[in-house]
């Protein structure tokens, strides 16, 4: 039996899974098994999968149904005492596994486990970004404002603590969801949340950059919409949980997730889409400029020399740095 599970989920990935893979099977700790859930593609996606010819990597086929889908289903199929994720495109670091299942044998309470990462940018060019979130003390109010957890190639969960997020909406007869599969986006930032919110599982980060992940490639005004409107769903769906607790955090956690669809934007040198969410950053609250200055003043920085000379500045790499918005 596997000590952990690694669920990839992929739609049309041929052109960009191998590497993903060859970072997961070069793990130090070896005793794991890699879940590919092929999203109905039609490119090859599972030919290429196969075809690495590793034994811990596994194949599942399904229709369409999204990466929230996909990741269910792995999950669903995983056999590992910890499940992690890594989306078809990232990449783990040697030791990442090896970090996250030392934790959780170390400390029995925890039962979500994130660390840091380098932001690429669509063309898997490093941007200069790193997040290295804080370890402890990572609470709901933070979740929300911050997400120290990162995005979908950044967290794993002891197997154990994922039995209090399962939940089966009324349309769904035969699977249990563990992600909500109506959401295309913030999808992470959920489940995040929602275990947070719903758990008594303690949520802790251990040390290390130990994830290379890609910004999305489109930070057009539409995506952009798309983002804010499923963040507010996310919003709307789990307010009926603690309404007090939202009404305390939504501004500052809105205004940094402008800022940091704003530093997506300015990874891939969109110059008039960063400059826009930034400002929309500082309009919504003061809390990114008061609580996290160096990132919010580098990005903020960082725009206005893109606009002025076409070459974005090195971004802060502080402990406060983010990247991807989840």
């Amino acid at each position: 039996m596997p000590c952990a599970s690694i669920i990839v989920p992929a739609h049309n990935a041929a052109d960009r899974l191998e590497p993903t893979l060859r970072s997961l099977c070069a793990q130090s700790r070896p005793d794991l098994e890699i879940i590919v859930v092929d999203d109905g593609s039609t490119d090859g996606t599972a030919d290429l999968a196969e075809s690495l010819g590793d034994l811990r990597i596994r194949v599942l086929r399904q229709r369409t149904r999204g990466v929230s889908g996909a990741r269910n289903s792995g999950i669903a199929a995983a056999r590992g005492s910890y499940i992690g994720f890594c989306d078809a495109d990232d990449l783990w670091s040697p030791t990442k596994l090896a970090e996250h299942v030392l934790q959780f044998e170390t400390r029995p309470t925890v039962g979500l486990s994130y660390a840091g990462y380098e932001l690429l940018d669509a063309q898997g060019t490093p941007t200069g970004m790193k997040t290295t979130p804080p370890l402890r003390g990572t609470g709901a109010a933070r979740v929300f404002r911050r997400n120290p957890v990162g995005n979908g190639s950044t967290a794993m969960f002891r197997r154990t603590a994922l039995r209090g997020l399962a939940f089966r909406p009324p349309q769904e007869t035969e699977r249990d969801w563990w992600f909500d599969e109506t959401f295309r986006q913030c999808e992470t930032i959920e489940c995040w949340l929602r275990f947070a919110l719903t758990t008594d599982w303690e949520i802790a980060g251990v040390p290390g950059v130990l994830s290379r992940c890609r910004a999305p490639a489109n930070t057009s005004a539409a995506r952009t919409d798309k983002h804010l409107a499923a963040w507010e769903r996310m919003v709307g769906k789990l307010a009926a949980l603690d309404r007090h607790f939202f009404g305390r955090h939504f501004r500052a956690a809105r205004a940094y997730q402008y800022r940091d669809l704003g530093r997506l934007a300015l990874a891939n040198r969109d110059r008039s889409m960063a400059a826009t969410l930034l400002r929309s950053a500082l309009a919504a609250s003061p809390s990114p400029l008061l609580e996290e200055p160096r990132a919010t003043l580098s990005s903020c920085f960082g725009s206005l020399r893109l606009t002025l000379t076409g070459s974005s500045a090195r971004p802060d790499t502080s402990p406060q740095t983010r990247g991807r918005s989840a």
